[in-house]
């Protein structure tokens, strides 16, 4: 705060206030000055606050404040005159504009606000071993299912009884077993894609039933406490033709050499370089249509993002994706995914699902 000029930060990003305090409730607030932190929510979430949030944090029942803002506004005053807040720090890009408005009609119009830049989201970069542990049991669970689904898949193409199995199938079954397994929900809604649905890196999974030699891209992830896993596998129903192969062996050769040159600081342009000249020297880096990878942990989307335009280099102990990609529209597209923890002198892979062709053909 010194360092920013800044006296207190007010925390409106849900992902930074369970980081800070450990508490997860849609409805609520921080505001934490250089002596003091507070946590403002109201009836619905007071009794699980209470159980959760760190010692140092004061709670503060907003239920009634909230029926007269003028309530309101004289607490947060309050804090103003006793920690001296001349200059409040915000999350500019979590915040709407209606809910700016909101803040200033609360705070003194004295009050100058200036934008946080990233400052939680660069401390949540890099993970405890807690936070670790917990991303590892994350796709520990998400693992697991992965292996059921493919057991699915394979029981439908092999069962004499035809089976008509659709995407949203797959898509249901994961959400069953993701609860049945351990999972506190999933890090988002798989991708689930038959044929030449592949080709859509984020197709919404819908009715389409699988077919005789269709390639199957799987993309999903699972949270246990709160922090997000992501994989994504490539399978084939038989096995692939001869430029099927060759380029999913390709994309594999992207990941792979894209993975060998993680280190911690590494400028993350690089290790999207490394990728992106695998395409190159086969003249199909057109059909590389997405960022390398990205960070993981409370958010499926963190810091950094991993593309040639990045300024960032990568940080021990941080954990991101690696996942290159080749859509061919109206035939098929592949997708790798692993995540990789980031240590001083190279890398831990998080994931341990095979991803040699021959592993991806059921």
């Amino acid at each position: 705060m010194k360092n920013k000029k800044i006296d207190a930060y007010l925390i409106s990003n849900k992902s930074n206030i369970q980081y800070l305090s450990n508490f997860n409730g849609s409805n609520g607030f921080m505001i934490i000055s250089k002596k003091k932190k507070y946590l403002f929510t109201d009836s619905r979430y007071i009794l699980r606050a209470k159980d959760t949030i760190k010692k140092d944090i004061e709670l503060i029942d907003i239920t009634n404040l909230w029926k007269n803002s003028d309530i309101i506004k004289k607490k947060l005053d309050q804090l103003v005159k006793k920690h001296k807040i001349e200059t409040l720090g915000i999350e500019e890009k979590d915040l709407s504009i209606k809910q700016f408005k909101s803040f200033k009609q609360l705070f003194s119009s004295k009050i100058k606000y200036t934008d946080t830049n990233n400052f939680i989201e660069n401390i949540r970069e890099i993970k405890t071993k807690t936070e670790i542990g917990f991303i590892k049991k994350s796709q520990k669970i998400n693992e697991e299912i992965f292996l059921e689904i493919k057991k699915i898949i394979h029981k439908s193409i092999k069962s004499s009884i035809k089976t008509e199995i659709t995407e949203k199938d797959i898509m249901y079954k994961i959400f069953e077993l993701s609860y049945k397994l351990g999972a506190e929900t999933q890090s988002f809604d798989p991708i689930i894609a038959f044929g030449k649905n592949s080709a859509s890196p984020h197709h919404l999974p819908t009715n389409q039933k699988l077919k005789t030699k269709d390639i199957i891209l799987i993309d999903m992830g699972m949270k246990f406490n709160g922090y997000c896993s992501d994989m994504t596998r490539t399978l084939f129903t038989v096995a692939p033709n001869t430029y099927e192969e060759k380029i999913y062996n390709l994309v594999l050769n992207a990941q792979n050499t894209a993975i060998n040159n993680i280190k911690s600081g590494i400028p993350t342009k690089i290790i999207s370089k490394k990728a992106q000249e695998i395409f190159e020297k086969e003249k199909l880096q057109n059909y590389f249509t997405h960022a390398l990878g990205h960070g993981v942990g409370l958010d499926i989307h963190e810091q950094p993002s991993i593309h040639e335009k990045d300024k960032n280099t990568l940080k021990e102990n941080s954990i991101i994706t690696i996942e290159p990609g080749l859509y061919i529209e109206n035939k098929f597209g592949v997708r790798i995914e692993d995540m990789i923890l980031v240590t001083k002198k190279g890398h831990e892979n998080l994931t341990n699902i095979d991803k040699n062709l021959k592993a991806q053909i059921i």
